[in-house]
């Protein structure tokens, strides 16, 4: 099926063909060589990018008329949001061609072409092809699987089938597709902004600047790349489970968007999913104690639910191995430890390296390290580690996040921090997900280049996590949230 041309390569920036995240070796029928050699963006990308975006901005300008009139508070953030996004998803294509030459996203390009060729000669066909449907023994596709490295690799595949869908749409058109692309996850984003806007809309241009306006997840957030789809899937999950559980809109339009974007998250990343879904179920359930009248009760209500997520998360993660496939806490300590041995000893790109020390490869050896995995994670690079120009833009970045951290420190203290987290579970679940996924992020990935790709959905929340609190701080009459569904709009 693989056919003869079969290459192994290193690069820590792509995943294993049975779909799992991996930082050693990516199995591709196209050689790093070999990619290098084509060229993806053409004359015609140029040409037509252009009128897409063109096209883009005729219907975004017609949404933010039709839902956000002048004098909306919102309307000022949804237009260069979506600006913001595009121009990423042109840029890191650029990157990609001109920069590093080759990389996963021109393997997902070459499924588009191979999946829409198909298209011509029958679109029964291609239907199969994009949704899986079609079986490798069957002679009638054994032309297009054969070519078809990912076809058996769900987590891989969906980014390809999902391109092809637009490929059909665009002339099959790097640019264009990557452009769209990331102008659909972009609602998942603006998604995310309007379930805590509503809540703080005093904080309206903070909470534009996390959800909309973070330079790394406009860039690595967008293009043909399995970050953008998770990001589209986190955000309209967040929204959902906000409108149904938390304001109790029970549309149908709300769980189709809750169905598909656990689907999309699940089967691309699913240790996102993993980290995500136990902090957003403790989530609701915090706001909804937050409706027991006696406070006492409430100080009881809390450990308990704590406890009980924590513990639930931790045995799934332990013992159901049929469940979690290869994330388990065993199964990632283990390839934790071998991504950590490949990178050492093979010198490969000390560059952009980076060590935790000795690690245990235990549960408790891991967690001896965990400040250091989320430090760097959150502020890593240093200044003085960035070697490499796209690792010096990530390091400003992370300069700018250490600066906003201890600046909280400073001017909030610890017992303000405390205060402003233990009346607040949105900071709750904000600082809940981003330091679990910081922490396993940074003790798996070991490479900044990859690092950089990989945080950026805990950076979001572990902004806003940093802002709701210092603002707290600075306007203790605000009400912080507001716990009463009834209060909000729907």
């Amino acid at each position: 099926m693989l056919g003869s041309n079969v290459n192994f390569y290193p690069h820590r920036e792509c995943e294993y063909l049975c779909g799992q995240d991996c930082a050693l070796v990516h199995l591709c029928s196209f050689s790093a060589a070999a990619i290098q050699k084509m060229t993806f963006i053409t004359l015609w990308d140029y040409i037509l990018l252009p009128i897409y975006i063109l096209l883009i901005r005729t219907v975004a300008v017609g949404i933010r008329n039709r839902n956000y009139p002048p004098g909306h508070p919102w309307r000022p953030y949804f237009l260069p949001g979506l600006y913001l996004k595009m121009a990423g998803a042109v840029f890191i294509s650029l990157v990609y061609q001109y920069y590093y030459g080759f990389g996963d996203t021109f393997a997902y390009f070459q499924h588009v072409g191979i999946i829409n060729s198909a298209f011509f000669e029958s679109p029964v066909k291609w239907f199969n092809l994009v949704f899986g449907l079609a079986k490798w023994y069957d002679p009638q596709y054994t032309e297009y699987i054969s070519k078809l490295v990912w076809y058996g690799a769900p987590s891989n595949y969906i980014v390809c089938s999902a391109g092809a869908i637009l490929g059909i749409f665009t002339f099959n058109k790097f640019l264009c597709i990557a452009v769209l692309m990331s102008s659909i996850a972009y609602t998942g984003q603006w998604a995310l902004f309007r379930t805590f806007v509503k809540q703080y809309p005093h904080l309206k241009r903070f909470i534009a600047i996390a959800c909309l306006f973070i330079p790394s997840v406009a860039i690595w957030g967008s293009g043909l790349f399995k970050d953008t789809i998770c990001l589209f899937g986190l955000g309209w999950i967040t929204y959902s489970v906000f409108q149904i559980l938390i304001q109790r809109n029970f549309s149908f339009s709300n769980a189709i968007l809750l169905i598909l974007s656990v689907y999309l998250v699940g089967v691309t990343k699913v240790y996102i999913l993993i980290a995500f879904l136990p902090s957003i179920a403790l989530w609701v359930l915090l706001r909804y104690s937050y409706r027991i009248k006696y406070s006492f009760l409430r100080v009881i209500f809390l450990p308990v639910i704590i406890g009980i997520v924590v513990f639930g998360f931790y045995y799934i993660s332990t013992n159901n191995a049929e469940l979690m496939g290869a994330y388990t806490t065993d199964q990632i300590l283990e390839r934790s430890e071998i991504t950590r041995e490949y990178i050492l000893k093979s010198g490969d790109d000390e560059s952009s390296s980076y060590t935790l020390g000795d690690v245990d490869n235990s549960f408790t050896g891991a967690i001896a390290k965990f400040p250091l995995a989320v430090n760097v994670t959150f502020f890593r690079p240093y200044l003085w580690e960035a070697r490499k120009p796209i690792v010096f833009f990530n390091a400003l970045e992370s300069f700018f996040f250490l600066f906003l951290f201890l600046k909280l420190i400073v001017r909030v203290g610890p017992t303000g921090i405390w205060r402003a987290i233990s009346k607040d579970p949105n900071i709750q679940f904000f600082l809940i997900f981003s330091i679990i996924f910081a922490f396993a992020i940074g003790i798996s990935t070991y490479n900044f280049g990859s690092l950089s790709r990989y945080r950026i959905p805990c950076l979001p929340t572990f902004l806003m996590a940093m802002g709701l609190i210092y603002y707290q701080k600075k306007d203790p009459k605000t009400q912080a949230f507001i716990p009463f569904a009834e209060k909000l709009d729907s």
